[in-house]
């Protein structure tokens, strides 16, 4: 005696499921050397500290088939902007909307 229901049984279809174009990392880097190229060029440090923050968040994102070399220059680029900027002014970091 056979309790299943073979009217009831349905087939697996993966047509449902899409992968999910997540574009964080994407985004993330663009932002990290955007303000990287600004904490570079006018001496800002705040800027730099925002470009390494994304740049972290970038490459924790980023997909293991994805292009690392992009992911690298932009983190390098963003540890560079901080460094160059303390080397250029070693003074503390005055938050602007503080003062």
């Amino acid at each position: 005696m056979d309790n299943r229901r073979s009217n009831r049984i349905h087939r697996f279809q993966s047509g449902f499921i899409t992968p999910v174009d997540d574009a964080l990392p994407d985004y993330m880097n663009l932002i990290g050397m955007i303000f990287s190229m600004c904490s570079l060029m006018l001496k800002i440090k705040w800027c730099g500290w925002i470009a390494l923050f994304s740049a972290c968040i970038g490459f924790a994102n980023s997909r293991a088939s994805e292009d690392t070399k992009q992911v690298l220059s932009g983190f390098m680029l963003s540890i560079s902007a901080v460094v160059i900027t303390y080397m250029q002014n070693p003074t503390p970091m005055k938050i602007p909307f503080l003062e």
